[in-house]
Order: structure tokens, then C-alpha cells, then sequence
């Protein structure tokens, strides 16, 4: 019977792929072809048309060029494939293939003034952006774009100062971009006129969830016509149809440039439902760009976050079952990449490669009326009473069992500044691994809440993160579920009368392992207010350390944080947070603390100073410290030799080579992290000390001399001993540190040894020193000899 079966199966098999079918498609072709390689249709639709009525497998094979959609490529349940018989497009024969949201002008081009020029457009187009060459432009704008600018690429305090305003003759549709108060996340606006006063008319701000009003200093404007002035920037006038542009310098032939522009927000939807999906379609190799800027329409607030989101992006899955996304090629795409919004299941997103996105890279956001007793602002609480307090989802309007996997994004939020490169809401069982993520202005990975857990976040590569906001991390997460609190004894007291309610909605450990991450003004991992139910293990933390702040249940074990240590902030009482066998290369930064959780102990410490600070707060009893011998720091390996100390507290080695993407083509683009020179820890070879005028100095160096000097990091020269007869006896004692000479700053030796022969003839010496937690000036009234 086996065998039999056996047979039957694969003669189905071979049934169903004989009934399969390619499909062609050109730009060259036309859709009253029959769609075969010798003669292909001219666009997608039809070939999509072809295949609904096409049993088995079926693979549409896009030729190579451009496709300039006119309307969104849409897949409903009419299209759903059965689970050996699914639909693939995907180029042929690794021909390069544009997918384009946008159209091509045809334009006549004439002076202006100056350099400008302008050309007449035909018909009614959504200038939103521009493209020239297949590059960006720049709508006119103030301050002039500067990549080499932390905020926006150029923000300016006076974008809207009066005078400013009142040189502009006609604003309208002009933009405000603007960080929030705090900078967390940012704000934009559209002005719609002047009053009568000369003052500004706008809508919008609603992009930030926690309300306090655009930033004063750091904000920028744009698509007013007074306000090109330099190379790239560009002006449409929509009421005379006049575009203006002011070419950049690679374009020598203006005439016979390709000019593009957007038209469509969305490239390809999957429009399905719960009860009837769509299934089992791929969309494979191509190249998808020109999609409209979405800012405008970020206005659904999540759960107690700070985000708003856009249900949209390049590609939008609502309503998929085992749909794919594999080796595309998102080019500068005007929102999010991909979004899934509510139902979903098991969708990949795989080998993708994601760059300068205006907002998001990959989004998993659920249905908040799956939510049990939901709240949308940080400070709404649902009184306890009246919580609904049954375990799980109210539905199944979520994205569950989707993966995220060996994908290069880089250079998201262009335009949003609340972005992340993976971006987890409402959503259960979503693994994102693999992944290398940099050069974003916000968070790397963010999950928005607990609801509903499950998650895996592992092998992912994560630096050079939060480059435009602050108080976040490379990766972060809230955990304001209805359970959480802000004010902390009410906290407390629910968490003591109702302890079930915490897991609730994160009713799944939420995993993070074998990650690497790095952040510039933050933290590397950031567990705030109330994130709860984690395991994480075998991190390594390049820069920023990790924050645990407000939550319960959180197990760190076996993480490597350089440079930095451990944030632990304002934790509940009986929280049963664990962190233990962790190597840290400074001391703990308690803010808030009154009760230390379940178990801190077991962890490695790189020096004696901040070992026994943690044994004064009454943690770390077992505790060690000492060099952790890592085996090559230089290139990145953190596993510590047979000899390490840290080994005998629990600390196990784990591979530190594995991170981000595996595709070969991919990791050959991909930027590589920022290894740091390590600082403060005890036994790794230091500078040596030099006698200097009767002094015995050396570079101030490891956190325990630090701790012994009160110097608030490792910098500056200290002084180990004064012998007699120096010039300084009396005056400079053993344990100062020097910081400057002749009013020059000297961090290192080298420095003030430099500084002393460049004013060797002056009759006087002028240094400051730090001593007994504060500056002195020192003046000597003689050479030094």
C-alpha cells in the first residue's frame, strides 16, 4: 500500500506541473501576443489574468526592463495557488527588471535664470519626487540637503522664523519636517497658505503618537519656489505646470536625460482575508521603486508607543498565507518596503536587499481590535476593574509564523523619522534572523509591545542606529500592555494582587540570541516601560549596553557588553528579572532602583573597582572579575580563551562571526560593523609609564583607575608618583590626572609631551589637573628643565 501510494502521489505531481504553465512578459510585447517566450505580453496584468485560469504550477518570467505600472499589481483569492502548484514572477534568465510605481517625462527644457531651467509638463502628475538619471533630487528646500548633518541632512532653527516666511509669495504645498520636542521620532506638516497676519497655515503632526510639538532647532522645510538655490533641487509649479531644476553637475545633457517620477503608493498588494487568503505567491529578483511618499498618511496610532503607522507599503500583504518575498531589490522606495497588516501567516521576506526607504523596511502590524482592553496613548490606563483579563488575542486579525530573514537594509527614514528596519505590533511568532540592519535613524529592530510574544530575533547585525533621534536603541521595545502602569505603586500593586495579568497579552517568551548590535545615542538593547517575558542570551552590545526599565520576567544570560554595562531602571518589586553569567566592562547604571529582582549574580566584571560597587548595591555575590582573555577583540571575537576567569562564573563562548545576511552578493554590499578599541579592562596590556619632569605618568587607561581618580571617563595623563626634586613637588600629587598643558586639552602622553616642546622656552608652565572631583589650574613661575 506504501508503494502504491508512493506511485499515485508522484504521478500527481507530474500531473500537476504537466498542467503547469510559463507565461512571458516584455516592455517590447503586447497583450494580444499569446504570452510565449517568441511572443510575450506587454504587461504584468495580463499575464496575472493568464494564470488565474491556469492550473499547476505557473511561473510568469518578466524579459529585462523597465515596467511603469499605470495601477498596483493586486492579488485577491482569485489568484490563490494550491501548495505545489503556486505563482512565481520572477525575472528570466537573470535579466534585470525594474518594477516602477512611477512614469517617464518627456520634456523640452529652457532657461530660467541662472543655471535653472524649466520645462512645461503634460497632464496632471504627482510631483512628489524626482528622479533624473535614475538618481534623487532634491525638492527646493531650506536648509540646503548636507549629508554630512546629523538631523535631516540640514535643519535650521530660523526654517521658519518670520522673516523667512515672509519672502515666500506662495507656500502652499510646501512641507515642515521636524524632529519631536524629545526627539523621539519626528513630526511633518502641509502648509495650505498664510493668514491674514502672515503667519503660516498647516495640517498634520499627527506622525507621533506622544504629543508635545515639533523640535525648535532641528526642522526643515521644502517644495518652496524661493528656495532653489543650489545643484539637484527642483520646483514644480503645479498651477502653471512648470517644473524648475537646477542640474546637478553630472548632468551634462539635460535633454537627453531620463526624468521619472512617482505616481503609485503601492507596487503589489495581497488582498485576501482570514476566511478566504491568498495563497502561496511569489514575487522574486526584481527591482521595485517609484513609490509615493506616504508621510502624510501616517496617522494610526499603535498601542501606547510613540508610533503612528501607514498600513502600506512597496509591497502590501493583508489577508496572505504562504506568500513570498524573495531577492528583491527595494531602490529608494517613497515609505515602507513591505508591510503585512493584520492576517497573515507564514510569509517570507528573504534575500532582500533595502535601501534609503522613506520609512520602514519590513512592518508587522496587527488589528488593534484584536487587542483585549486597548489603550493608544502613553498615559490612558484601563481601569483594572474593567480590564478584560482573558489570556491571548481577541482574534486572528494579526501577522503570525512570518519570517524576515538574510536582509540588507540601510539609509531607512528618509522622510519618517519613527522607523525601524523590522517593525513587530500586535503580531505573534515573527522571527527575524539574519538580517543586517545600519545607517537608520531610529531603531534597527522595535517591538511596539508585548502583544502577543513568541517572537525569534537572532543572527541579526545591527549598528549605526538611532542616528537622528534620542533616548532608543539599536534595538527596542515597549511593553505598555494593559497591565502596565506608568505611575509605579500602582504598578506595584497590580502586579501583587493581579501576577497573571503581566503575560497576558505577551503570552509567548519573546526570544533574542546571537545577535550583534550598536547604537550611537542610546542603548544597544532597550527594554522600556514594561517590556516583559525575554530571554536574552549570546548578544554581543558594541557600544551602548542594555536597559531593562519597568517590566517582569526578563532572563539576560551569557551576553558580551563592551564598553558599556548594564542599565537596570526603576524595576517593579517582585519583577523576577534575571542577569547572570554576563562579561561587562563597567559598572552597573542603577537608576531608580529599590528592588534588584530575582537573581544578579554569576556575571564577570573587567575590573575589581566595579565588582565591588555591585557588592555594595547587594548583587553579584559569586560574581568575578579580571580580563575575560577574549581570543581576537580586534576583528571582533569575543570568545574568551580556556584560561578565562569568566568561564568559571557561568559564561559560555558562543560564535561571534555569524551575524547578518548569508547571501554571498549581499554580504559583498554590505557595510561592515564598528569594532571599538576596548576600554578599562584590568590586564589587558596598557601604556607604559615614563618619568616627565620628576613625574611618573601614563595614560589614564582601565575603569579601576577611573574609579580610583573620580575621573568620569577613561581620558587623560595620570600621575603615579612625584619624585624629589621634580618641579612639580609640592604642587602635583600621586593620583591627579592631567588634563591639559598651556591651555591645550592633552588625553594621552604623547600629547602632553608634544605640547611641553612646542612652548619648551616659555618661562612659565600652565597645566589643569583633576583632582578630588574637580579642576584646578596649576601655573608654575619657572621652565621647565
Amino acid at each position: 500500500m506504501k508503494s502504491l501510494f508512493s506511485i499515485l502521489f508522484a504521478l500527481s505531481l507530474i500531473i500537476n506541473q504537466a498542467s503547469g504553465k510559463d507565461i512571458y512578459v516584455s516592455p517590447k510585447g503586447n497583450d494580444k501576443n499569446p504570452g510565449t517566450l517568441e511572443k510575450p505580453f506587454a504587461s504584468i496584468k495580463k499575464a496575472q489574468l493568464i494564470a488565474r485560469n491556469t492550473s499547476g504550477k505557473v511561473v510568469i518570467y518578466l524579459r529585462g526592463g523597465t515596467y511603469y505600472l499605470s495601477e498596483t499589481v493586486v492579488f485577491t483569492p482569485e489568484d490563490s495557488r494550491k501548495k505545489n502548484a503556486g505563482l512565481t514572477i520572477k525575472p528570466y534568465a537573470n535579466e534585470k527588471v525594474i518594477v516602477s510605481g512611477g512614469t517617464r517625462l518627456n520634456l523640452k527644457w529652457e532657461s530660467y535664470k541662472g543655471k535653472i531651467m524649466k520645462a512645461r509638463v503634460n497632464g496632471d502628475q504627482m510631483f512628489d519626487q524626482l528622479f533624473i538619471n535614475q538618481r534623487q533630487q532634491r525638492m527646493a528646500r531650506y536648509p540646503n540637503y548636507n549629508p554630512s548633518v546629523r538631523f535631516f541632512a540640514g535643519s535650521s532653527a530660523d526654517a521658519l522664523s518670520p522673516e523667512r516666511i515672509a519672502s515666500w509669495k506662495n507656500p502652499t504645498g510646501g512641507f515642515i519636517h521636524a524632529l519631536h520636542k524629545a526627539e523621539w521620532g519626528g513630526y511633518q506638516y502641509q502648509i495650505t497658505g498664510k493668514d491674514t497676519e502672515g503667519k503660516l497655515k498647516m495640517e498634520g503632526g499627527y506622525q507621533n503618537n506622544r504629543q508635545m510639538g515639533m523640535h525648535d532647532k532641528y526642522r526643515f522645510v521644502e517644495n518652496i519656489f524661493e528656495e532653489l538655490d543650489t545643484i539637484g533641487e527642483w520646483f514644480y509649479n503645479k498651477d502653471e505646470k512648470l517644473l524648475y531644476y537646477y542640474p546637478e553637475k553630472s548632468v551634462t545633457n539635460l535633454a537627453a536625460a531620463k526624468v521619472e517620477i512617482p505616481r503609485l503608493k503601492h507596487l503589489f498588494e495581497f488582498k485576501g482575508s482570514e476566511k478566504n487568503p491568498v495563497r502561496n505567491i511569489n514575487i522574486e529578483g526584481l527591482e521595485l521603486t517609484h513609490t509615493l511618499r506616504t508621510f502624510m498618511q501616517t496617522k494610526e496610532p499603535l498601542l501606547r508607543s510613540d508610533w503612528t503607522i501607514y498600513r502600506g507599503g512597496a509591497v502590501l500583504m493583508e489577508g496572505a498565507e504562504s506568500c513570498q518575498v524573495n531577492a528583491c531589490y527595494f531602490n529608494h522606495v517613497g515609505g515602507n518596503a513591505v508591510f503585512l497588516s493584520n492576517y497573515n501567516r507564514n510569509n517570507k521576506i528573504s534575500g532582500c536587499h533595502i535601501a534609503y526607504a522613506g520609512a520602514s523596511g519590513v512592518c508587522f502590524v496587527g488589528d488593534p481590535k484584536a487587542v483585549r482592553s486597548p489603550s493608544f496613548e502613553y498615559g490612558q490606563f484601563v481601569p483594572v476593574n474593567d480590564i478584560d483579563t482573558a489570556r491571548g488575542p481577541k482574534t486572528n486579525n494579526y501577522p503570525a509564523n512570518c519570517t524576515v530573514e538574510n536582509t540588507l537594509m540601510y539609509g531607512l527614514g528618509q522622510i519618517e523619522k519613527q522607523v525601524a528596519g523590522v517593525q513587530i505590533s500586535m503580531s505573534m511568532s515573527i522571527t527575524a534572523t539574519h538580517n543586517t540592519i545600519y545607517d537608520v535613524p531610529r531603531a534597527g529592530i522595535n517591538i511596539s509591545e508585548g502583544t502577543w510574544g513568541g517572537h525569534e530575533i537572532s543572527f541579526n547585525d545591527v549598528f549605526n542606529t538611532v542616528l537622528e533621534s534620542g533616548d532608543h536603541g539599536a534595538f527596542n521595545s515597549w511593553g505598555r500592555d494593559r497591565y502596565w502602569n506608568p505611575d509605579v505603586p500602582a504598578m506595584n500593586k497590580i502586579a501583587k494582587d493581579h501576577p497573571a495579568l503581566i503575560t497576558a497579552d505577551v503570552i509567548k517568551t519573546i526570544t533574542m540570541h546571537d545577535n550583534r548590535f550598536h547604537c550611537e545615542h542610546g542603548w544597544d538593547i532597550d527594554l522600556d516601560d514594561g517590556s516583559s517575558n525575554y530571554h536574552i542570551y549570546n548578544n554581543v552590545c558594541l557600544n551602548g549596553g542594555l536597559k531593562l526599565r519597568e517590566g517582569f520576567y526578563r532572563t539576560v544570560e551569557n551576553n558580551v557588553i563592551l564598553n558599556n554595562s548594564f542599565h537596570p531602571h526603576v524595576w517593579f518589586e517582585n519583577s523576577g528579572d534575571i542577569f547572570r553569567h554576563n562579561i561587562v566592562t563597567r559598572n552597573y547604571y542603577p537608576i531608580g532602583i529599590k528592588f534588584w529582582g530575582k537573581e544578579i549574580d554569576y556575571n564577570f566584571f573587567a575590573d575589581q573597582a566595579s565588582l565591588e560597587k555591585s557588592q555594595k548595591e547587594g548583587t553579584d555575590k559569586h560574581s568575578a572579575f579580571g580580563n575575560p582573555e577574549f581570543i581576537n577583540p580586534s576583528i571582533g571575537d569575543y570568545r574568551v580563551k580556556s584560561t578565562s576567569k569568566a568561564l568559571a562564573v557561568g559564561f559560555k563562548s558562543f560564535a561571534t562571526d555569524k551575524f547578518g545576511v548569508t547571501s554571498p552578493a549581499l554580504r559583498k554590499i554590505a557595510k561592515k560593523a564598528p569594532i571599538p578599541v576596548l576600554k578599562g579592562i584590568e590586564g589587558v596590556s596598557q601604556s607604559q609609564s615614563i618619568e616627565w619632569f620628576g613625574l611618573q605618568i601614563k595614560n589614564l587607561e582601565t575603569l579601576g583607575e577611573r574609579s580610583a581618580t573620580g575621573m568620569p571617563e577613561e581620558i587623560g595623563i595620570l600621575v603615579l608618583k612625584v619624585d624629589a626634586g621634580s618641579p612639580f613637588e609640592g604642587v602635583v600629587k600621586a593620583n591627579d590626572v592631567i588634563l591639559s598643558f598651556k591651555k591645550k586639552t592633552t588625553n594621552k602622553v604623547a600629547e602632553l609631551v608634544a605640547e611641553q616642546q612646542k612652548n619648551k622656552s616659555d618661562k612659565t608652565v600652565e597645566i589643569t589637573i583633576f583632582r578630588n572631583q574637580s579642576t584646578q589650574n596649576i601655573t608654575l613661575d619657572k621652565p621647565l628643565k
